[in-house]
């Protein structure tokens, strides 16, 4: 999330000025010179569930703890859909070809001011991992743990589309997957 301190049009200190809008009073960074408003609108962010070779392929961030695993993630980008926008990610993060793409669903993720937009792909080729991503595993079904954020829910909701009842990482386990995170 970025910090605004000035006014992209003219440069003036914003302030934290209420003003009347369609649903009331609404408090928000604004230019009392200008009158620009910052919005601070959620940004869509795309995540596949990526099914390569029968199984589902998890990654590893380079900033990440060694035990986090998660789906391939990135932002959507103007000018393309959101099945482009996936295609291009898993392609970029994996060296992946996306060869089906299907909607799981719209996951909230507040703490970071984003709308996560989760998809299945199946992908073919060769992993090959962007510098973004260090590590990578396959995992069956039965075996994937959930985790208590939005692409865990995506990943949950999934599972149980595909007839699995999804276990999710207890408090001190994600926690333990988490360490030297936060």
């Amino acid at each position: 999330m970025t910090d605004w301190n000035f006014c992209p049009c003219c440069a003036t200190p914003l302030a934290m000025i209420a003003q009347d809008e369609d649903g009331g009073l609404k408090e928000r960074l604004r230019c009392p010179a200008c009158g620009f408003t910052h919005w601070n609108n959620p940004t869509p962010v795309l995540a596949a569930i990526v099914e390569y070779r029968g199984q589902v392929l998890l990654a590893r961030n380079a900033a990440w703890p060694a035990k986090m695993f998660a789906l391939i993630t990135g932002f959507m980008e103007a000018g393309e859909t959101p099945q482009e926008g996936i295609a291009r990610e898993v392609k970029e993060e994996t060296n992946l070809d996306v060869r089906e793409v299907n909607i799981v669903g719209a996951y909230d993720f507040q703490r970071m001011n984003q709308v996560i937009i989760a998809y299945h792909v199946v992908a073919e080729g060769e992993v090959k991992l962007s510098p973004e991503l260090v590590d990578w595993r396959l995992y069956d079904l039965p075996e994937l743990k959930c985790w208590p954020a939005g692409t865990g829910y995506a990943l949950a909701d999934w599972l149980r589309s595909r007839g699995h009842e999804p276990v999710f990482f207890t408090a001190e386990e994600n926690a333990e997957r988490r360490r030297g995170l936060d």
